[in-house]
């Protein structure tokens, strides 16, 4: 078990907005929140990277742009370029969803290959890579062989979901997850997570990222429990 403070928990978090009529002035808002809340990250439509990058400058919080989101049903060459036009416009995170079709033809080494290309241009400009699994369609021995894939390629992190598939982050998936990669890989957590309940298991369970639009909520109750017990850390 670790023990985190309120900052640390907030560095957890990938602050999310990826709604498909999301406003400049909700990108504005957005990425105030992350300065005030010390939030890790903006989670946002890669067509957003720039606005974002202009409104975050100088402040340590990271531009995640979503790649081929959130199907994943794009050619590799249509992944690259747009992972490297976002890395242009000022992304320093990239989350991308994996062709789930592909996987479920039993193609390894498509997915491997696609997972290999946009890890190295991520490597190339020192951008984080994140690869969305998009659990809710797959079956354990899937999401096993997407993780061995992983620790072969090593991307910075693998993650469970979208937000937009028929269900999120599970526990059961994030521990899967996890105990296949080890140390190797680390594990995201994205979809559904609205507590601060929810939120510290999938912390437990081996979660190093949360994405969530509840981020405020989350770190607000948090803040509560920390003052009603009095404590400065909350170990998980």
């Amino acid at each position: 078990m670790n023990k985190y403070s309120l900052i640390q928990l907030s560095q957890l978090i990938d602050h999310t907005n990826l709604k498909p009529d999301a406003t400049k002035a909700m990108m504005e808002k957005l990425c105030q929140e992350a300065k005030n809340y010390h939030f890790k990250m903006v989670a946002i439509n890669q067509v957003q990277s720039q606005l974002c990058a202009q409104l975050l400058k100088g402040t340590g919080v990271d531009i995640g742009a979503a790649i081929a989101f959130p199907l994943g049903q794009t050619t590799i060459a249509s992944k690259c370029f747009e992972t490297q036009n976002a890395i242009e416009n000022g992304a320093t995170e990239i989350d991308y969803v994996i062709n789930i079709s592909e996987l479920k033809a039993g193609n390894l080494h498509y997915i491997e290959d696609e997972m290999t290309q946009i890890v190295k241009i991520c490597r190339q400009h020192n951008v984080i890579s994140k690869v969305i699994f998009e659990n809710c369609y797959l079956t354990d021995e899937e999401k096993i062989a997407l993780c061995k894939i992983a620790v072969k390629v090593k991307p910075d992190f693998i993650k469970t979901s979208t937000g937009f598939g028929t269900s999120g982050a599970t526990i059961e998936d994030v521990k899967l997850m996890k105990n296949q990669v080890g140390d190797a890989v680390k594990v995201k957590a994205a979809g559904g997570i609205r507590s601060a309940d929810t939120f510290k298991k999938m912390i437990a369970a081996g979660a190093q990222r949360i994405g969530t639009s509840s981020g405020i909520a989350i770190i607000d109750e948090l803040k509560q429990e920390l003052a009603a017990s009095n404590k400065d850390t909350i170990e998980l």
